[in-house]
């Protein structure tokens, strides 16, 4: 196999319309891509297209290995991004494939020069993003001469992933077969079963978990709910190293949320890059002094639990302040991928990852209201607005039961968003486009392979080989 560090990738610019969709607006914005063309055979080689998502592209998107880690701690809607690189790579090098990537608009360098105010973000949609993919399936047609023997597949995870079937679906003139690793195709407001995954997956045996590790995190949730009720916010601050005294209810909220992402960021990737797996963490977690009773054991462990993960992220204390957030959040300079994702949840997606329902682990605080308040107080967008937005999406796109074939969903059973995903087959559609890999998260099966791999996720990836292999025979004509 040709050493993945001798390829050096072409990075590039194509100019796209701000709006595909308006004949007077004659906007456009630099989008960002990379190409890899070391293995492509050219006379008729496919065309393997990473699709970027929610966050920086890197050229490790058309090369080996795991690129990085963008942890925002104390965030709503719990955004955690790690970009996924590899096995589409390997696939490519076996069938002769050219790799190209394209970064999302909005995102990383894609920026509009105007910035990120409200006025601008409305040219931030899926629908947008799907009208670049196909003008940059145009540009690069072009660009290196292919024709209708050029096999095109698309590969995405997380939103991604999403954008890669909803790809297929749309234009399946341009898009021959899609890869949908751990895409929440289905929008949804209330997401509270986000974290009744992450309850269930912190009691799974196979990955580490344990029924007791679960009981120990709703006692230490539950102890800091009591030292709040309590007036006890000093010393909650200083016990975990918080950046300002949560004194306000909203501050308190903002704790509850910072200390539940350490498990739900945890539980989303497990091994694939954050500050601890789901082992790590519930050993932390039920490791009891005889000196203490159970309910300040649980809390003094949530403590021990809460510094580790600020030395892990290198980060000098907890954020808190919900004033701070919001300030942050209405910066339209710079590159704030944040900003423009919690845009794009008020007006398409929600995926707001609630903990009111009683199968949630940590607090009841962290509710709809706290979240969905911050559409109107960002881009003026009314709460009333957000179900009408999200029934769109799903009528738009399919929603979880899309009318496509030649999409496969691949999803790790310990993911929380495969609850938002394909996760069964359809013999009135296409009998043999779902993957669930026992005890594997969030789009683990992107990465190259990896000796410690759990023996499902590298027969996962045989099988998604299997069947991109089948999609490129069937395509030419062989079968």
């Amino acid at each position: 196999m040709t050493n993945p560090f001798t390829a050096i990738p072409k990075e590039g610019r194509i100019h796209q319309p701000l709006n595909h969709f308006g004949i007077k607006n004659t906007k456009t914005f630099p989008q960002r891509f990379f190409v890899n063309d070391i293995y492509w055979q050219r006379s008729d080689g496919p065309v393997f297209l990473y699709i970027g998502g929610e966050g920086p592209l890197s050229k490790f998107s058309v090369l080996y290995g795991q690129h990085s880690l963008s942890l925002s701690q104390n965030k709503e809607i719990a955004h955690f991004t790690i970009t996924f690189c590899g096995h589409h790579v390997e696939m490519a090098e076996r069938h002769g494939a050219l790799v190209v990537a394209l970064e999302h608009r909005f995102y990383g360098e894609s920026i509009n020069p105007d910035g990120l105010d409200t006025e601008q973000l409305k040219d931030l949609s899926s629908q947008q993003a799907l009208a670049d993919l196909a003008v940059f399936h145009h540009y690069i047609s072009q660009r290196f001469g292919l024709s209708y023997k050029n096999t095109w597949i698309s590969f995405g995870g997380s939103y991604a992933g999403a954008l890669s079937a909803w790809l297929r679906g749309k234009f399946p003139h341009l898009i021959y077969g899609a890869v949908a690793s751990s895409a929440p195709v289905h929008a949804q407001l209330d997401f509270s079963s986000y974290n009744k995954v992450v309850g269930r997956s912190l009691m799974n045996k196979e990955v580490g978990g344990s029924k007791k590790c679960l009981t120990e995190v709703r006692e230490a949730f539950a102890a800091v709910e009591v030292a709040l009720l309590m007036g006890n916010e000093m010393q909650l601050a200083k016990d975990f190293g918080c950046c300002e005294t949560p004194v306000k209810p909203q501050d308190k909220t903002e704790l509850m949320q910072s200390l539940a992402d350490v498990f739900m960021g945890t539980v989303q990737y497990n091994e694939e890059g954050v500050a601890f797996n789901i082992e790590e963490l519930c050993h932390i977690m039920t490791n009891k002094s005889e000196a203490l009773n159970q309910k300040e054991e649980a809390y003094d462990r949530l403590i021990k639990l809460a510094e580790m993960y600020l030395a892990r992220m290198d980060a000098p204390c907890l954020d808190v302040s919900r004033e701070k957030f919001v300030l942050e959040l209405n910066s339209t300079t710079g590159r704030s991928s944040y900003r423009a994702w919690l845009y794009q949840t008020c007006t398409e997606f929600g995926f707001y990852q609630t903990c009111e329902d009683d199968t949630c682990p940590f607090s009841h605080t962290i509710n709809l209201q706290s979240q969905a308040e911050l559409c109107s107080q960002l881009f003026n967008i009314p709460q009333y607005s957000l179900p009408v937005n999200i029934d769109f999406t799903n009528q738009y796109y399919g929603g979880n039961r899309p009318q496509t074939r030649r999409v496969l969903y691949v999803n790790g059973n310990i993911d929380p968003w495969s609850e938002l995903s394909v996760t069964w087959n359809d013999a009135m559609v296409d009998n043999d486009r779902v993957i669930l890999i026992n005890g594997t998260a969030h789009c683990a099966d992107m990465n190259h392979y990896k000796a410690l791999d759990k023996p499902a996720l590298h027969r996962a990836r045989k099988e998604i080989e299997r069947r991109v292999a089948v999609w490129l025979t069937m395509q030419n004509g062989t079968i």
